[in-house]
């Protein structure tokens, strides 16, 4: 069975950082796009970075883009997601998700990546 599994989220102060990083297990995803959402309460789930098989293509929010870096290690079968520059509208839960497609890093939508993690609590304090 494919499982993601997201760690690193936490608390930190407005202008921090966090590393966030997913982890599969059950198969590789080293083919599959990879992607981290967010989804803050009351609100729907939202785009946040997406990268392609090789990592070598890479596409992000415009509200995180430059403060953010996706990357992953196909060896480890890891992908991450670096946070800096944190803001309070940054506080969400953060969701990593795989899309069979290698090729599909500028999908945003939730809809049509198929396998996802359980989330990660990201809070950034004002």
């Amino acid at each position: 069975q494919r499982q993601l599994v997201e760690s690193g989220g936490g608390l930190v102060q407005a202008g921090g950082s966090l590393r966030l990083s997913c982890a599969a297990s059950g198969r590789t995803f080293s083919s599959y796009t990879m992607g981290w959402f967010r989804q803050a309460p009351g609100k729907e789930r939202e785009f946040v970075a997406a990268i392609s098989w090789s990592g070598g293509s890479t596409y992000y929010a415009d509200s995180v883009k430059g403060r953010f870096t996706i990357s992953r290690d196909n060896a480890k079968n890891t992908v991450y997601l670096q946070m800096n520059s944190l803001k309070p509208e940054d506080t969400a839960v953060y969701y990593c998700a795989a899309d069979q497609n290698p090729l599909a890093y500028r999908r945003t939508e939730p809809g049509k990546y198929a396998y996802w993690g359980q989330g990660t609590q990201v809070t950034v304090s004002s």
